[in-house]
């Protein structure tokens, strides 16, 4: 006679028993969760269009780029950089090359719109040579004239229109100034020449502060 019909009860509950045994068990055993994407750890690397391209498809970020700075040689709107270029005098040109462009007010300092006092402050300013903002007039009256050869160096303050209107000098060719047309580059032509009233030089001894942090 078979074991099972002799206890029929008995062999279902050692059945049920069995198999929560079963399951018990396997919910104790430690499952490996799935690496996401970003957890997965890369063997090698490739270079796609210039950047690194890891195994899993993620794409590395480029490092970033230094500061734009401008070599002996590079042009300006036509202003060539001498190879004499001091610290102060690169800070302005970079200066100058982001508000290319830029709107004219009248009375406004940037970053948005600029006359033409107000741009040459902010330049200034962004170099590290401080002075009050003022009016053409009162920046003639402010600076003392530059030395001899210095009317055309860059950086050097000048003038027209019977001292209403000013810009930096670029060279001997041209100056940057925020004319009715925005911040430009003009050259020296016969229409600015005859409205010519003269030079100012700002002493750039004013920024110790930039030049001793600097690590250029």
């Amino acid at each position: 006679m078979s074991f099972c019909r002799v206890f029929p009860r008995l062999f279902a509950v050692c059945f049920v028993l069995s198999l929560f045994s079963l399951t018990t068990l396997a919910q104790q055993v430690p499952t490996r969760p799935r690496l996401a994407a970003q957890d997965a750890q890369p063997t090698t690397t490739k270079q796609t269009n210039g950047q690194a391209k890891l195994e899993n498809d993620l794409v590395a970020a480029a490092p970033a780029q230094d500061e734009e700075d401008f070599e002996p040689g590079d042009s300006v709107e036509g202003f060539v950089v001498p190879r004499d270029l001091g610290h102060v005098e690169r800070e302005m040109l970079l200066a100058i090359d982001e508000r290319l462009g830029t709107p004219y007010r009248m009375g406004a300092t940037g970053p948005n719109r600029y006359d033409c006092s107000g741009f040459v402050w902010s330049v200034f300013q962004q170099a590290g040579v401080s002075f009050e903002r003022s009016t053409a007039r009162s920046l003639w009256q402010e600076f003392t004239p530059p030395a001899e050869g210095e009317q055309f160096k860059f950086g050097t303050l000048v003038f027209f229109n019977n001292l209403h209107h000013v810009g930096i000098v670029a060279d001997a060719n041209g100056f940057f100034h925020a004319s009715s047309h925005g911040v430009v580059y003009s050259r020296f032509d016969d229409y600015w020449l005859k409205r010519l009233n003269g030079f100012r030089r700002v002493p750039f001894a004013q920024a110790p502060a930039l030049i001793a942090s600097s690590g250029r």
